[in-house]
């Protein structure tokens, strides 16, 4: 079913009308999109493995029978044991290796859908309120403006949009949320724990992203590069999304042709 909304300028008027994609109308799959999402994030981590030789340069060597004591390495001159896993300093058991798979590969007509049911999400009002956005002032789910928000480049211009169109309450929310991470990553440069907010999707990034990487939770991104971890960040689906009407012309493009599989009309 095609849904006909509203198109807001900056100052939150409405100036136009516009249909969304087709791929808004997609069943929304959230055994998918969890999949997609952990498939993605396994993408992220880095392989690593132990040195071959750790805990195995040494020459020490066992004395053999006849001594009453157990026939381990021990380093000469000592009766220290060295060299096997249950000695101070001797190699591991089994330690990390590189060679381990641990990438989850995902079929293309998988991510495909994944990605169509966590842009359905967005347009659901129910969904979106059930993630934790604060939707009461919003004007309309999904929100759209005009190709103006594309030359932003200043995060006080960017704030007065989302009040003309009442999403500032939601950063805000964001803002509040934040707070110092537990245990010691608070050293290794991820001290502070940020509630995911606003995801704004436009077609050309003119500045934009500048202008709105100071915004606690705001995120950027481009109708062609975005996917389930912009939309259903920690694999919870309707995320509170902000649209410009060329990306919706471009993700219509973008699926064009692409037929969702929906279980439900079998």
């Amino acid at each position: 079913m095609v849904r006909v909304v509203n198109v807001f300028d900056l100052e939150g008027n409405i100036v136009d009308k516009i249909e969304l994609p087709t791929v808004f109308s997609s069943p929304i799959r959230n055994d998918v999109i969890r999949r997609a999402v952990l498939a993605l994030l396994t993408s992220r981590l880095q392989p690593k493995g132990t040195d071959f030789l750790a805990g195995k340069r040494t020459t020490a060597e066992s004395w053999g029978v006849g001594y009453g004591i157990a026939r381990v390495p021990r380093i000469k001159g000592s009766s220290r044991a060295a060299f096997v896993p249950q000695a101070v300093g001797g190699r591991r058991a089994h330690p990390p290796r590189v060679e381990k798979k641990f990438i989850e590969r995902l079929n293309e007509k998988e991510k495909r859908l994944a990605t169509a049911s966590a842009l359905a999400a967005t347009a659901r009002e129910e969904i979106v309120r059930a993630r934790g956005h604060k939707v009461d002032a919003v004007k309309q789910i999904p929100p759209v403006v005009i190709d103006d928000l594309h030359k932003l480049v200043r995060t006080a211009d960017i704030r007065k949009v989302f009040e003309a169109l009442g999403l500032w309450s939601d950063v805000e929310r964001a803002a509040t949320g934040t707070r110092v991470r537990a245990g010691k990553g608070k050293m290794r440069g991820r001290r502070y724990k940020v509630p995911k907010s606003l995801l704004i999707v436009v077609s050309q990034d003119h500045g934009i992203t500048k202008a709105a990487r100071n915004l606690p939770g705001v995120d950027v991104t481009t109708a062609w590069r975005v996917n389930v971890l912009d939309l259903a960040p920690g694999c919870c689906p309707g995320r509170l999304t902000l649209y410009t009407v060329s990306a919706l012309k471009e993700l219509e493009k973008r699926f064009e042709g692409v037929t969702i599989w929906n279980p439900l009309t079998l």
